[in-house]
């Protein structure tokens, strides 16, 4: 007769609405942090910050390096600098808070089972990123992994790294510092106007290219699409509408305040450096 008792294997699956959305500037401080790692060590980790958003998404907006030794059976974290760290860029971004940690490298290694389970005790369900800085497919691959628990009965057996959607994506002031920064050299760094012109410029260009678009839909030179018909559709529901005379009222109102701000900031840097100049002064007499 069987016995009444029964070891259940049991597996947690994740919840498959689960994603995640970088933003450029974590890419390029993780990329600088392996630039500049010590010559002994392989790879480099770090802590995550960010927030999770209102539909579940990790939104991860910022990063520092923690120092570590790693051995192919241990790894060793500095925990007393990630806390000062954590407390440092909680002190300029109090909404930022870890929610998760990256390392660099293709997929996931063996220690990093370890340092997950120390960032699992910092926050729930946190986040692994990777980034192949060693371009092993031709390309920099940056995914992202979730921790799901493999138990028996009671017991932990183990941990597996399930991989979720990630979404690179750039607001339009991101987009312009990326622009200048991915090019090899940079005469000088655009101004306001300039970076406002060149956002222009690239908003005339999406213009033309949904107008050539509509217009093959029409000619049929192009087969319709449902789902792009309903975002252009929401994208010129959006738009308000004001005449042409008002839209240009509104934007020269608000080129004015722009260049009232740029000259306040002068003088306010005109009269610090006077100020300072004043105090060297008097303390030389």
């Amino acid at each position: 007769m069987a016995s009444a008792d029964q070891t259940v294997l049991q597996f947690f699956p994740l919840s498959t609405s689960l994603s995640a959305k970088v933003h450029p500037l974590v890419i390029f401080n993780i990329c600088d942090c392996f630039v500049r790692r010590p010559d002994q060590a392989e790879r480099v980790i770090g802590t995550l910050l960010g927030s999770v958003l209102p539909d579940g998404t990790v939104d991860i907006r910022n990063s520092y390096v923690v120092p570590h030794n790693e051995s192919s059976d241990q790894v060793a974290l500095d925990i007393d600098y990630h806390h000062n760290m954590l407390s440092s860029h909680q002190k300029v971004n109090p909404k930022e808070v870890i929610v998760g940690w990256f390392s660099t490298g293709f997929g996931v290694t063996g220690g990093s089972a370890l340092i997950h389970e120390f960032y699992s005790r910092e926050v729930a369900n946190p986040v692994h990123l990777t980034v192949d800085t060693g371009f092993t497919n031709g390309e920099a691959s940056i995914k992202a992994f979730v921790s799901i628990n493999l138990s028996l009965g009671d017991q932990q057996l183990a941990a597996q790294f399930q991989e979720i959607p990630l979404d690179l994506r750039m607001v339009e002031a991101e987009r312009i510092g990326f622009d200048v920064l991915k090019t090899t050299a940079v005469d000088k760094l655009p101004t306001d106007m300039e970076g406002m012109e060149a956002t222009m410029e690239r908003l005339l260009a999406l213009i033309d290219d949904t107008y050539k678009y509509v217009d093959d839909v029409v000619e049929g030179r192009v087969a319709p699409d449902n789902t792009i018909g309903r975002f252009i559709s929401e994208t010129v529901s959006s738009i308000p509408k004001i005449s042409p005379s008002a839209f240009d009222k509104l934007v020269n109102d608000n080129l004015q305040d722009q260049l009232l701000l740029l000259y306040l900031s002068s003088i306010t840097r005109t009269q610090l450096s006077l100020a300072e100049k004043l105090n060297t002064a008097a303390q030389i007499l």
